[in-house]
């Protein structure tokens, strides 16, 4: 299923990127796009997961520098008879992780020096479990494509208004021109978000029933995940939004008008399923 998803999320990106190319600068502008589309799906599909990791300064850690990560690790890789992925650090406070990669055999977790410093081992476990959990579901691949190439599509957009404000690019003052480019800032952002938007919230409630069985722990999740709710509304971590997605928790401030919009389910939601889930087991 996630090899469908992740096909079809190249197709309609790549769609939008070629109607973007075409409102710009017409027909060459469309086969410029084109051409730029097939080259960034091939790098997202390859390098997605080392330039998000390099987006936040990430660095790889050994078990010296840190064996109470490896430990808790190796323990689920073990249990859910996954190769063990590689594991980096980000230098932040904030209380996040993600996890990334093509595939479970070239995997990665993240997780912050936050989350290190500040959570018990039972909480630290579920949060692993999670993120190992959308490495077995193959969600990996998915949201690291869309995260580059919905920072692309930005991009994009971002030219389309400079474009407009302006009067035109490439000299071209239509007014068709003009209409085409304000509707281009407006549109594609929001067709990116939409798009992360439906990928997150399905896997992340997925992710956290999948963990809490396989760390056994379904409450030590939901602790985590309501410490680091908190965390990200007091402190916003200072993240890219076409990465926020990838993270256990929305790493951007969730308040007002800005919720409705929030790639990840309420935390309210997730415990509540997470406590259902302990009644269960």
């Amino acid at each position: 299923m996630n090899v469908f998803k992740t096909t079809l999320l190249l197709t309609l990106l790549t769609l939008l990127l070629v109607w973007i190319g075409r409102m710009i600068a017409g027909t060459q502008g469309m086969l410029v796009a084109f051409g730029f589309a097939l080259i960034l799906n091939m790098v997202s599909y390859w390098y997605s997961d080392k330039i998000v990791l390099s987006m936040y300064r990430a660095r790889e850690i050994t078990y010296s520098q840190d064996p109470r990560v490896f430990k808790i690790v190796k323990r689920l890789t073990t249990e859910a008879h996954l190769p063990t992925p590689k594991i980096y650090l980000i230098p932040s406070q904030a209380l996040n992780a993600f996890a990334t990669g093509r595939n479970p055999q070239h995997a990665a977790v993240a997780v912050t020096q936050g989350i290190l410093d500040l959570l018990k081992d039972d909480e630290l476990e579920g949060v692993l479990a999670h993120e190992l959990s959308h490495i077995k579901n193959k969600d990996i691949l998915i949201s690291s494509v869309a995260a580059t190439l919905a920072g692309a599509i930005f991009l994009l957009a971002n030219i389309a208004r400079f474009g407009a404000i302006f009067g035109g690019i490439g000299g071209r003052k239509r007014d068709g021109n003009l209409l085409g480019l304000i509707i281009i800032s407006i549109v594609a952002p929001l067709a990116a978000l939409l798009i992360q938007f439906a990928i997150s919230r399905s896997e992340e409630f997925r992710a956290d029933k999948k963990g809490a069985l396989l760390s056994k722990k379904p409450l030590s999740l939901a602790s985590a995940l309501e410490k680091l709710q908190a965390m990200s509304q007091r402190k916003p971590m200072a993240a890219n939004p076409t990465t926020a997605h990838m993270f256990i928790v929305n790493p951007l401030n969730g308040k007002g008008v800005t919720r409705l919009f929030s790639t990840h389910p309420p935390i309210e939601q997730r415990v509540k399923r997470l406590k259902k889930i302990a009644q269960e087991i």
